[in-house]
């Protein structure tokens, strides 16, 4: 239900990677929320905005610019699109890697209309000459172009009708300073609490006329790694599972017997975690183990395992990345059903984490 569109090229098509393929978008288009009443979650960056927005209308003026970051799937695209719909303006949406010169953003902007929000997505993408292109635009409101090269070369001022650009990213980090602070509001979304997935789901499923109880919907929460896309990627399938499988009414045990088909299991973990982590406790004893050894013994690339299994393994305090290379905690011991050795229990997994 709130989420928003990002690429990585190096994710593989998982039930539980928060990539939206072409199924996703179409979705996402008939369960996003119109208004900022209707979206759950993120109350902070949500009750900020309001102010920001309802401000902005009271004085007639354009919205300040606004910078979105955060995971991908937690609802930076949809937020966006609230916005353009709480101001009463159109949206265009383009994104940071389709902007590679200064004059394809010049032709955006100087196409915009009056008040229209501009929605940029992975913005710390974009080529450092668009970058600098879009310093004075968002200040002054102006941009200059350059006509002709060499010592002939004439800078053209072009105005701008006064617009909110909406910038979006999974790095805020890098983006430069001078980019930062142009925009008058920054919000970070978090990853989502089980309650508020099951809110999620549970609108999502009443959208798509399906049946859910109260504990189908915990469920499928608790496996949904504080996503939402991913939530309603999975309730997708336990609905189709439903249908064949049952009377169509998902149910707790409906739902853990669907996503035990599509191997997630009751923390989110889906093949690929499960595997670096055995790998990293059967063949290795917990480690320290180099990434890229590991990653040859999973089968997988180097870029796979780093970027795709282990931050959602880092986050939920199941592998640690040490100097000495990844090493599992006790949680993961326990998770797989497995004894830790001596030297991870005496110390509670200390000794190994910090690689003394």
């Amino acid at each position: 239900m709130n989420w928003d569109d990002t690429t990585d090229e190096t994710a593989p098509e998982r039930l539980v990677g928060s990539v939206a393929d072409g199924e996703d978008q179409a979705v996402e288009a008939a369960l996003r929320p119109k208004d900022l009443g209707e979206f759950i979650g993120q109350e902070k960056v949500r009750e900020q905005l309001d102010l920001v927005l309802r401000a902005a209308r009271a004085r007639g003026a354009t919205a300040d610019h606004v910078l979105l970051s955060g995971a991908p799937g937690l609802g930076k695209t949809t937020l966006s699109m609230i916005i353009a719909a709480e101001m009463g303006a159109p949206i265009r949406i383009t994104s940071g890697p389709a902007i590679q010169h200064a004059g394809d953003l010049a032709a955006i902007l100087s196409s915009l209309q009056e008040g229209e929000v501009l929605f940029l997505d992975e913005i710390h993408r974009m080529s450092r000459p668009a970058e600098e292109m879009l310093y004075m635009a968002m200040e002054d409101f102006r941009v200059d172009v350059i006509v002709g090269k060499g010592p002939g070369a004439t800078a053209i001022p072009l105005e701008l009708p006064p617009f909110t650009l909406v910038g979006a990213t999974t790095r805020a980090g890098l983006l430069p300073p001078p980019l930062r602070d142009r925009f008058g509001f920054t919000g970070h979304m978090e990853f989502y609490e089980p309650l508020e997935l099951e809110r999620v789901i549970h609108r999502s499923a009443n959208l798509l006329d399906v049946e859910i109880d109260t504990e189908g919907a915990a469920e499928i929460a608790g496996r949904s790694r504080g996503t939402p896309r991913i939530a309603n990627r999975l309730l997708r399938r336990v609905r189709d599972y439903a249908q064949v499988k049952a009377d169509g009414v998902i149910t707790r045990d409906i739902a853990a017997a669907a996503l035990a088909i599509y191997e997630v299991d009751v923390r989110g973990l889906d093949r690929l975690d499960r595997a670096v982590l055995q790998a990293l406790l059967k063949l290795f004893g917990g480690g320290p183990v180099g990434l890229s050894t590991l990653a040859v013994a999973v089968g997988e690339e180097r870029e796979t395992v780093e970027e795709v299994a282990e931050p959602f393994l880092v986050r939920e305090g199941l592998l640690a990345r040490t100097p000495r290379g990844r090493v599992a905690t006790p949680a993961a011991w326990s998770h797989l059903g497995l004894t830790p050795p001596q030297s991870v229990q005496a110390g509670n997994g200390q000794q190994d984490l910090f690689g003394t």
